[in-house]
């Protein structure tokens, strides 16, 4: 079969679809998910995304969204996702903390992968893993998971705030 390059209005037919796996495609954007009322996964990594686009439709029971390997260069939108537990997106285009930032519209953000992005690798080279992990907590304190490792006590000081 050959791989899947564009989605279309079809998707409205899966209002009971709980996870969409559309990994390994040719899909460079996302189409509309419109009529999806009970998606809860939506997995897309390894596509040609450049931008998030057409989630809103989804906002209200997405709690997970792998976009990993893509070329994701801006989080324009993402702010709209309120329900996201899991947003897995290492190894795409995201370099500046503004960007990054957006995240700290995700109140229920809990696990997040981010690695393999150039924002990611400019901080480890510049002052490690652990200055990494504190850049990133400083901003998303509330997260139980970066990078696939736990968020544990000694990642925050006596004061509760990141070391």
């Amino acid at each position: 079969m050959p791989p899947i390059a564009k989605m279309d209005g079809n998707m409205a037919q899966l209002k009971k679809c709980k996870q969409l796996s559309l990994s390994t495609n040719n899909i460079d954007k996302l189409g509309s998910l419109a009529g999806m009322d009970s998606l809860e996964i939506l997995s897309l990594g390894r596509n040609g995304l450049t931008k998030l686009q057409n989630l809103d439709s989804v906002a209200g029971t997405l709690n997970q969204l792998w976009i990993s390997y893509n070329n994701i260069d801006k989080l324009t939108g993402i702010d709209k996702l309120k329900k996201l537990k899991v947003l897995y997106m290492s190894n795409n285009n995201v370099s500046t903390w503004s960007e990054f930032e957006r995240l700290k519209e995700l109140p229920e953000l809990q696990d997040l992968l981010f690695i393999g992005n150039p924002l990611e690798r400019t901080a480890r080279d510049q002052g490690g893993k652990e200055a990494w992990r504190l850049e990133v907590l400083k901003r998303l304190p509330n997260l139980k998971m970066l990078d696939g490792e736990p968020v544990t006590e000694k990642d925050f000081g006596d004061s509760g705030a990141p070391m």
